[in-house]
């Protein structure tokens, strides 16, 4: 008899801790409410996590099983389970970040202490941190050189779920909490169902069609021509090396740009891989600068232009929308996350921790390895990051990505019967313009022009350069 514990591998399928572990006998799968890794929870991953769970169970009862629903300290609970059930291993899947590694290290000593086996087995990646290294055997800062051995490295195949005669038969009362017995309050967005159903009809909707279009279409927001996976990969209600298959299956028998489109995917989930290794071996930058800077970033503390960039009330169209789009539906469109990023860093001078804040309490789909990277790229601060010097134009941006504006007026309305040309000049639009067509939408708060000379000085400054 062993245990499972799950945490970020929602399924039954593709799932190599719950079938590859080394140790014999059936599984009682566990899932943990643990307190302290919900402190740093939002309610939307919470809301998508419980939903996940409810489908998770089903899953098991349907296969004669079910999953073990507790509240508490791991290090508890698990050496109590093993216990009760006469369990002499415990199995689960790795995770890189800081936190779950000290989390893992003190399961694995109240184990020890109890005398249960127990193995954490790689499962949330293709490559695990360390796999792919430099010539000389360093983990790599710059993407390209990583994203090119992460393509030729041969991958895990997917496993099947366990059969019924795998599986303890046990069974459990205990319901799933409810976000509020949990201490959160309902997201304000709308939360895409959680299921490997919901994720595998996405993914083959996706490898069907849109897949081909990737390459071409995927930083035009109004498309949709992403996969909208995030969230299934970052609970796992769909596993990595299932995607990937599906990823080289559409891959055959085509040639020329549907065959680069699908690449290009391809490169999205190891950029995934890429910032998983950035956090695993430096898991300080969740709250540091990754790039060193001689003289401390002399960050801007304007709590009313914040609020304004979270509110989507900055009269930046794209900006605003994309910040309507993240409150309406806890996602946000990735072209989107860099432009809004940008403004927030160099627009506004604002710490990029601020809003790397703010998209962990907004996104269903945070992931923290991810939205760091994403975040210190767009900052000038993180690996492979963008060069101070280049500064996204807000008003460029939407212009060229959102020509037709359908993108901005599907997330704000006060702009629906405003012209794509006078939408994509507002910064320039006098204010009877302005207000002739779109009243209710507000003027710029900043100008884009001034603030992207005060950004460079305030890199050239903490460069020591000026």
């Amino acid at each position: 008899m062993r245990i499972h514990w799950h945490r970020r591998d929602l399924r039954v399928a593709d799932n190599r801790p719950l079938v590859e572990a080394d140790a014999d006998g059936p599984v009682v799968p566990v899932f943990v409410f643990d307190r302290d890794v919900l402190e740093h929870a939002g309610p939307p991953r919470v809301a998508f996590m419980l939903d996940a769970l409810e489908s998770l169970r089903e899953g098991y009862r349907s296969r004669g099983s079910d999953l073990l629903i507790r509240e508490g300290d791991p290090r508890e609970v698990l050496p109590e389970l093993a216990e009760r059930f006469d369990a002499d291993a415990v199995t689960w899947g790795r995770d890189y970040s800081g936190l779950a590694r000290e989390r893992d290290a003190e399961v694995r000593r109240a184990l020890d202490e109890a005398g249960v086996a127990r193995e954490a087995v790689h499962d949330a990646v293709c490559h695990e941190p360390g796999a792919i290294r430099t010539n000389d055997g360093d983990p790599y800062s710059v993407f390209t050189y990583f994203g090119r051995k992460w393509h030729d490295r041969e991958k895990h195949p997917s496993v099947d779920p366990p059969d019924s005669e795998q599986l303890a038969e046990v069974s459990d009362d205990e319901p799933i909490p409810t976000l509020g017995e949990l201490g959160f309050e309902e997201p304000e967005a709308k939360i895409p169902p959680a299921s490997t159903a919901e994720a595998r009809e996405r993914l083959e909707s996706f490898c069907g069609d849109d897949i081909y279009r990737y390459e071409e279409h995927r930083d035009y927001p109004a498309e949709a021509c992403t996969s909208r996976l995030s969230a299934h990969l970052k609970f796992g209600t769909i596993g990595i090396r299932e995607v990937y298959e599906a990823t080289e299956a559409a891959k055959q028998g085509v040639e020329g740009d549907r065959r680069e489109s699908v690449e290009e995917f391809q490169d999205q989930l190891a950029w995934r891989e890429f910032y998983a290794q950035v956090l695993y071996f430096d898991p300080e930058v969740v709250t540091e600068n990754y790039k060193e800077y001689e003289q401390e970033i002399d960050w801007q503390e304007d709590e009313d232009a914040i609020q304004a960039w979270k509110d989507g009330r900055t009269g930046y169209p794209i900006v605003d929308a994309g910040m309507r789009q993240l409150r309406e539906e806890a996602y946000m469109h990735n072209r989107v996350r860099m432009i809004v990023a940008s403004f927030l860093t160099k627009d506004l001078l604002v710490d990029w921790r601020v809003g790397y804040e703010w998209f962990r309490e907004k996104l269903v789909d945070h992931d923290t390895a991810n939205d760091n990277g994403g975040w210190q790229w767009a900052a000038s601060t993180g690996t492979d990051a963008q060069p101070y010097f280049r500064i996204f134009n807000p008003m460029t941006q939407g212009e060229r990505y959102d020509p037709d504006a359908k993108y901005i007026k599907r997330y704000v309305p006060e702009l629906r019967e405003a012209d794509p040309e006078i939408i994509h000049s507002w910064h320039e639009a006098s204010l009877t313009q302005r207000r002739s067509a779109a009243p209710e939408y507000p003027d710029p708060i900043v100008d884009h022009s001034e603030r992207r000379e005060a950004a460079i000085e305030m890199f050239e400054t903490a460069r020591g350069e000026s």
